[in-house]
């Protein structure tokens, strides 16, 4: 927590403009990705370690995007409900932020030549694809999120994209179950925006920015996101149905404790306290992940 009595230091500046509280959200997909091709005998630690670190640099690089690029549009105003931004707060100036962002993006496509080098052309498309999108949400003429295409954009980049490309650099091959595995990711990581602007909707309608939450409302937002968690755990359950996993793929289940608190704060709470409903969100898809990583590398090894 920065002290506004007190001059942050630059790091502190810096650390406030990468959000490191939601870089769980990256490093999730990429642990599932990873825990499919350990148990189908594919794990590979060289570009498993590089797809983690290039998924923590692109959404470090789309935080910044979006930092700048709300700032320029007018969205980031006293009214912001959400946490400090650097470029509205005047911490750091618009260009200084877009070095920032530039210099994160060239980072991850270093990373991302490895990446390319083990798994050809498709990586490439991947990569650039992503960096795109990053500036895509909330800059250029047609901003993404400001058009209600944030969430279809999210799911695509951090479910299929995320998990299906980390199970490819180290397979060569996307297996079915990544597939199916990739589906709760998505849906998990687009409960997160959902929270969020399901908690800027007021100041996102005032502001003219269209977000399938202004466009759906409270109520329809509120079924959207109970929607989304409902589905993250329908996925593992018609894996097991299929008859071609064990019961040991349920237990992302264990995870409804902390899914009926947060569906009650989407009921009950609006701005400020919303927050925490966000990191809550967050935290729910990673500790989703790592029960279903354990729970595959389990049905995988037949371990009773």
């Amino acid at each position: 927590m920065i002290n506004p009595e007190v001059k942050p230091s630059t790091l502190e500046i810096w650390l406030l403009a990468l959000r490191p509280k939601t870089l769980p959200a990256a490093m999730g997909p990429v642990l599932v990705g990873t825990a499919l091709a350990a148990g189908d005998q594919a794990f590979r630690i060289g570009p498993a370690l590089a797809a983690l670190l290039a998924a923590l640099l692109l959404q470090i690089g789309s935080n910044l995007a979006n930092d700048v690029f709300d700032f320029k549009k007018g969205m980031d105003t006293k009214e912001r409900t959400g946490p400090m931004r650097v470029t509205q707060a005047g911490l750091l100036t618009p260009s200084q932020v877009l070095a920032g962002m530039w210099a994160v993006f060239l980072l991850a496509f270093i990373i991302g030549t490895y990446l390319i080098w083990i798994g050809g052309w498709p990586i490439l498309v991947i990569g650039v694809l992503s960096i795109i999108t990053a500036i895509a949400y909330t800059g250029g003429p047609f901003p993404l999120g400001y058009h209600g295409l944030g969430e279809v954009f999210v799911f695509i980049f951090f479910g299929p994209v995320a998990v299906c490309g980390t199970y490819y650099v180290q397979a060569g091959y996307i297996s079915a179950a990544a597939w199916w595995a990739s589906l709760p990711m998505g849906f998990l990581i687009t409960a997160i925006l959902i929270v969020n602007n399901f908690r800027d909707l007021e100041t996102d309608k005032k502001g003219g920015k269209r977000t399938l939450a202004v466009r759906l409302g409270p109520a329809g937002t509120r079924w959207e996101y109970a929607l989304f968690l409902t589905a993250s755990l329908t996925v593992p359950l018609i894996m097991w149905l299929s008859g071609k996993h064990s019961a040991w793929l349920l237990l992302p289940w264990i995870s409804l404790f902390l899914i009926r608190p947060l569906v009650r704060d989407m009921r009950t709470k609006k701005g400020v306290p919303l927050n925490n409903t966000l990191a809550g969100t967050a935290r729910l898809s990673l500790v989703f992940g790592v029960l279903f990583s354990i729970g595959y590398l389990l049905d995988k090894i037949k371990l009773f």
